[in-house]
């Protein structure tokens, strides 16, 4: 603990050690240069940003590496990067500052702000309220719906939050922790039914701007050539390569906002700050605010790490109310992650020691920020070294190593020589999901075509796996391949088909667990 100077006002000598600490304490962790230069190579990142905020200061942003796999724009303390689930906390403290002006409550039923608000169950329609929109216990599965956003789609944010109606429960309401973005996407129109302004315009106005956070932007369709952005990279098939942006625009409440490491050092000054502006007078939200939006809402089970990180295991972990929450060597850890197509990013904040930190990253590397968030907290607590580098690195290992065996062992165990039911023609036509919506299957040049129709991106080649089961096989590669079986009524038709992803590490949005799709027939009653 930093002493307070005031204690030795009347002793000189002790008012010289005192500092001498205190300098020690702030100041970031001398080796971090080399540390992250080692992160990025073991976990082949191009470039990474990072913000540390310590009593209220700024004691670092700093950019390292390049915007863009090839290139030698270096990144620097202004570069974008997409910061994904992170603006989830910016959705949830634009609906505190309306919480302060009187609009809304925590507690208030969406039906109320939202009068074409309904879930699967009626019941659900009926209690669900602002604060169940922020917490992750809806009752639906782990992801459900992502789909209808990710990736990209022609779908608007209105169109997605109509379609929760269709979407079968995984569990009972509030009994479940279960992470989702549609529910912030509909956080977002609430925003927008209480102020008559959209979600952007709203953040922008509200928080930004009195932030005075000029970097950040809400969309990366706003980026234009010259402007100081990094690039997305992903490994395809297992080689880094700069990777297409991915729009988010119709579910930007949940993830679309880009920052950089000094605009979000700001952020975090805020909340660290409990709301209050540190440079002039005045409140973004009041203390109280801060409160709701850091308490436990929704436990979240606590797992058991692999055994090179088995000292992160926390006593505890909660979902708050755009926050996360769980405890380190005795501290509250306040924080998020974020991933989208070709960026991960990491906010991590320590009230008790008024100590705050950011890591944005141009690679889906969730190691490397965890790995540099890690060194930074053991520096400021004091805490003996630890090689998190290899702790997170023989991780990803095991875990890349166990879905490569899954695979192997699928391929091993498949009935290779069998054939499919029907003549393959017999599979082509249009089929449609209750809550996606029309997915397409048709011959082109005697081979199976499959496409999710409102998914540009999602067109594969149909390759036969065994029996009724096929692999799409997607063409655009930063998508998850998916097993696509079909089941047959017993007059040789199609009843439906359902869909699995092929590997185990597949990011939860490819819920393709969650589609039923059934074949569209006319009104003769012939399969179009």
């Amino acid at each position: 603990m930093i002493m307070r100077v005031r204690c030795f006002r009347r002793n000189p000598v002790f008012l010289l050690l005192s500092s001498a600490v205190l300098v020690a304490q702030v100041a970031p962790p001398a080796d971090l240069d080399a540390y992250v230069a080692r992160v990025m190579q073991t976990f082949d990142v191009p470039g990474l940003s990072i913000a540390i905020v310590k009593d209220r200061q700024v004691v670092l942003a700093k950019g390292y590496g390049v915007r863009k796999l090839g290139e030698s724009i270096a990144v620097d303390e202004h570069t974008l990067f997409g910061i994904g689930s992170n603006t989830k906390a910016f959705t949830t403290a634009a609906l505190a500052i309306l919480g302060e002006e009187g609009k809304i409550s925590w507690d208030d039923p969406v039906y109320e702000r939202l009068p074409d608000f309904q879930m699967y169950d009626p019941y659900v329609s009926h209690e669900m309220t602002i604060r169940d929109l922020l917490t992750h216990r809806s009752g639906m599965g782990l992801g459900e719906g992502d789909l209808l956003f990710w990736p990209h789609t022609t779908y608007t944010r209105q169109e997605i939050v109509y379609k929760l109606r269709f979407m079968k429960p995984a569990s009972s309401f509030r009994s479940k922790y279960a992470y989702d973005n549609l529910m912030y996407i509909a956080a977002g129109r609430i925003i927008e039914a209480v102020t008559g302004k959209s979600w952007e315009d709203y953040i922008r106005e509200r928080i930004l701007t009195p932030l005075g956070m000029r970097d950040t932007n809400l969309s990366n369709a706003a980026w234009k050539a010259g402007d100081n952005y990094a690039w997305p990279h992903s490994k395809l098939p297992g080689k880094l390569q700069a990777i297409d942006f991915v729009p988010l625009d119709n579910a930007a409440p949940a993830g679309s906002i880009n920052s950089s490491a000094a605009d979000m050092a700001k952020w975090v000054r805020l909340q660290l700050n409990r709301g209050k502006f540190l440079d002039r007078e005045g409140r973004l939200f009041s203390e109280r605010q801060s409160d709701e939006m850091w308490s436990p809402q929704t436990i979240v089970p606590v797992s058991t790490p692999p055994p090179s990180l088995a000292a992160l295991k926390p006593h505890f972990a909660d979902y708050g109310l755009g926050w996360s929450m769980s405890d380190y060597h005795g501290r509250k850890i306040v924080g998020h992650t974020g991933g989208v197509a070709g960026f991960v990013s990491l906010v991590r904040l320590v009230p008790e020691e008024n100590l705050g930190l950011v890591v944005l990253t141009n690679a889906e590397e969730g190691g490397a920020f965890s790995a540099i968030g890690c060194h930074i907290l053991d520096h400021y607590l004091n805490l003996p070294e630890t090689d998190w580098i290899s702790a997170y690195k023989e991780a990803e290992s095991n875990a890349e190593q166990h879905a490569a065996d899954v695979m192997k062992q699928q391929a091993r165990s498949r009935a290779a020589n069998s054939a499919p039911s029907l003549p393959r023609e017999k599979y082509a036509g249009l089929y449609r999901d209750a809550w996606y919506g029309p997915a397409t299957i048709r011959m082109e040049n005697n081979q199976l075509v499959f496409s999710l129709d409102h998914t540009p991106k999602a067109v594969g080649d149909l390759e036969h796996w065994q029996y009724d089961t096929f692999q799409a096989h997607w063409r655009d590669r930063t998508l998850e391949d998916a097993f696509v079986t079909f089941a047959l009524k017993p007059d040789g038709t199609i009843d439906h088909f359902t869909m699995l992803p092929v590997s185990p590490l597949a990011d939860f949005s490819f819920d393709y667990q969650d589609l039923y799709f059934t074949p569209v027939v006319t009104r003769s009653g012939e399969k179009k």
